[in-house]
């Protein structure tokens, strides 16, 4: 059956201004890191895909070896794409990101102008575009000159094959050498995609901090993992269930949910039915803050394996207001909690 997107997909979800640029995003965008690889039924990424849109998201963040196997994801998103989205082109923002392996040998990891380029042809013929919206360095190189993969950037975007460039896993100090070099070449940095949770909060330690190395710069942000990589839900309140990320060692170690940390989640769960959200929403919604400073996140990253799923991170942005009492409660359990898998990305 032919899809015809819903006439009102554009009436509940906000958007909000990528940093200093003319670009929107939705307040909740979705990730195709899990679920979207040959191992999950087509049928059910489908509905995903479908129901995401129809609610606004207008924004699916991919990499170049999302699935499994490597590149699945973005196959498998061009399927859906030729067979649903392309009419709506123009209303989609797509990323793709390379800087993880993806093929064997010296050329298929990290920051190299050969490989990230490369990458992004192979990662448009796998989905069918002709250009992407936002091409991201996945994480820096400290084997590879910073001007050599900023260059790579740039040159995407002059080429036409990236609308813009982006960044992820950068230190703050990183992050401003990264953007004063794309500006010197005329390609500006329009976003950076950090982990961010209400147990991860690395965004928020340094001088300056990502959110002031941000500001400085003119650029946005979009967090992942702004639900822990599952730890954040009512899942593991009650044990590992078999299903879960956890119990099947996918981004999520059994070791994280230590007493400690489920004590913290419990906690947070407690303010959550306080505010009438589910654990999953209210961190969203927390991450979307605006903190004292007038600094925000622009869009939070999330996954979905199911509508249902879908459905209820979404209506997080039914209710993202914060009361200064309900902040300071989140505070005493919102603490880092050893989960950050990408920590070693900002020591390069």
């Amino acid at each position: 059956m032919t899809y015809v997107a819903a006439d009102n997909r554009y009436e509940s979800m906000p958007y909000r201004r990528v940093g200093q640029s003319g670009l929107q995003l939705p307040a909740v965008s979705l990730g195709l890191w899990h679920n979207f690889g040959d191992d999950k039924p087509f049928e059910t990424q489908r509905a995903i895909l479908r129901r995401a849109f129809d609610l606004g998201v207008t924004h699916f963040d991919l990499a170049n070896n999302y699935g499994p196997p490597y590149g699945s994801a973005e196959t498998n998103f061009g399927r859906h794409f030729r067979d649903d989205f392309g009419p709506y082109r123009d209303q989609l923002v797509i990323s793709s990101k390379a800087g993880y392996d993806m093929w064997p040998g010296p050329y298929g990891n990290w920051g190299s102008r050969k490989y990230l380029l490369s990458s992004l042809d192979q990662s448009l013929e796998r989905m069918g575009l002709d250009y992407v919206d936002i091409f991201y360095s996945h994480r820096p190189d400290p084997e590879t000159p910073l001007e050599e993969t900023m260059g790579a950037l740039d040159t995407a975007v002059r080429s036409g094959r990236a609308l813009y460039a982006g960044i992820s896993s950068y230190s703050p100090e990183k992050t401003i050498e990264a953007a004063r070099i794309l500006r010197e070449m005329g390609t500006p940095l329009l976003i950076h995609q950090p982990s961010y949770s209400m147990l991860n909060r690395w965004v928020e330690d340094g001088e300056p901090d990502l959110f002031a190395a941000l500001q400085e710069v003119g650029a946005g942000s979009i967090a992942f993992s702004p639900l822990a990589q599952g730890l954040l839900t009512n899942k593991y309140l009650n044990g590992v269930p078999e299903d879960s990320r956890a119990a099947a060692g996918k981004s999520l170690d059994q070791s994280q949910l230590s007493e400690e940390n489920l004590e913290r989640v419990r906690g947070l769960n407690s303010i959550a039915e306080s505010r009438g959200q589910s654990l999953a929403q209210m961190a969203i919604a927390w991450v979307l803050r605006t903190r004292p400073d007038g600094a925000s996140i622009t869009s939070a990253l999330i996954g979905a394996s199911s509508v249902k799923q879908l459905e209820d991170s979404l209506a997080a942005v039914n209710n993202l207001e914060f009361t200064a009492d309900e902040l300071r409660r989140i505070d005493e359990y919102a603490v880092d909690s050893k989960i950050n898998l990408w920590a070693a990305a900002l020591e390069a």
